[in-house]
């Protein structure tokens, strides 16, 4: 609604990661896989991460992505102007290049307390935090035919010895 789809798939994915257990690299098929997303275009997004230093990731057998430490602080607004590389809420909600107290739109006065308050929420809700209520089962990722997922644990590809 709010979000670009790039938004939405790396705040999905950063929560899954955030609700595997610490230091445990997963894959980007396997995050697709389970949160029903497209493959390429996620595996490009979790790259964009990893550069932008929210993510390592690490190639070859035992590779995947993790979350670097203390990502789990980032918020919903740090990680949507990681991903746009812009600041959030700065655009008018009609589209129109020039919205402001001086050039205001049809919705600017209306949307501007509620803009506030939206701003607000995704500045107070963690990666960590939702994560935590996956974690607790107070939270799911819902899916587009209505199915829904709770993050469960990655098995580990590496040998126990």
């Amino acid at each position: 609604m709010l979000l670009s789809k790039t938004s939405e798939y790396a705040l999905q994915a950063l929560i899954y990661l955030a609700a595997q257990p610490a230091g445990e690299p997963v894959l980007s098929r396997d995050i697709s896989d389970y949160l029903r997303v497209p493959a390429q275009y996620l595996a490009k997004i979790l790259q964009d991460l990893a550069k932008r230093g929210v993510l390592d990731s690490f190639k070859g057998r035992g590779g995947g992505f993790v979350l670097r430490p203390g990502a789990e602080q980032m918020n919903i607004l740090d990680i949507v102007e990681v991903v746009e590389g812009q600041p959030f809420g700065q655009g008018c909600v009609l589209g129109l290049k020039a919205c402001a107290d001086e050039t205001a739109c049809p919705m600017h006065y209306q949307w501007k307390p509620l803009k506030k308050d939206v701003m607000g929420l995704l500045a107070q809700q963690t990666i960590g935090s939702m994560a935590e209520a996956v974690r607790a089962g107070r939270y799911r990722i819902h899916l587009p035919g209505g199915g829904e997922l709770s993050v469960r644990p990655v098995v580990s590809r590496h040998p126990v010895s």
